[in-house]
């Protein structure tokens, strides 16, 4: 079991699935030297993951005298959403993971908690929001604004002038196109875009497109 001492900083990635065990060696370089690292999840049902302690939420909070700070790797917007209500309130900082490989321009705002996996690349004028999920090889280029807890799945391709709803999840391999000049392409709060969809047009709220080019999927 992991070791805490008065004084300690304990770091938690909430989540031990898949996308955290790959966000775990990232929090292991940002934070190097500067916290002690355990996996937490509601009921843990093991001991250890990849050699890092797993810890419940219970425990988490138990630790005294610490000074605690969590991300979320959890790709369920929703959920994460409401992980960090509990834990901002509960007063821990959070703390944004961003891999060594990560390439930001110029006028860049990212909002707390943000997740920024290997080769991520974001541009210039681009505003990300709170909680956001960039996975391995995805770009946000010129005056785009994303969200909050917006999920970008592996090698997702979002061009310039891009408005993304708050908790819209984009799949692998899509292909967003630049908005115009004066009326930026908006992805809508809640929408889906399929893998490998290239969205040429506004996306509504809570609608899910697929394909190329992305058509709203029909339900049958």
């Amino acid at each position: 079991m992991i070791s805490i001492q008065h004084g300690d900083t304990l770091f938690g990635p909430i989540g031990a699935g898949g996308f955290a065990r790959e966000v775990m060696p990232v929090a292991a370089k940002v934070l190097k030297n500067k916290a002690k690292l355990a996996f937490v999840e509601t009921d843990p049902a093991r001991a250890t993951v990849n050699g890092y302690d797993l810890i419940s939420e219970d425990a988490f909070a138990a630790a005294d005298h610490v000074s605690k700070i969590f991300n979320i790797a959890v790709t369920d917007s929703k959920v994460r959403e409401n992980f960090a209500r509990k834990y901002i309130a509960l007063g821990y900082a959070s703390e944004p993971l961003i891999a060594a490989s990560v390439t930001i321009y110029d006028d860049i705002e990212i909002g707390e908690g943000a997740i920024l996996c290997a080769n991520t690349v974001l541009t210039s004028n681009a505003r990300i929001g709170r909680f956001f999920h960039a996975n391995l090889n995805s770009y946000v280029a010129h005056d785009c604004i994303i969200g909050d807890y917006v999920t970008f799945v592996p090698n997702v391709a979002c061009n310039g002038n891009v408005h993304i709803g708050d908790h819209a999840r984009i799949g692998t391999g899509a292909i967003i196109k630049q908005g115009p000049k004066n009326a930026p392409r908006r992805i809508g709060k809640g929408a889906v875009v399929g893998m490998g969809a290239v969205v040429t047009k506004d996306v509504a709220p809570y609608t899910t497109v697929v394909a190329n080019p992305a058509r709203v999927l029909e339900n049958h």
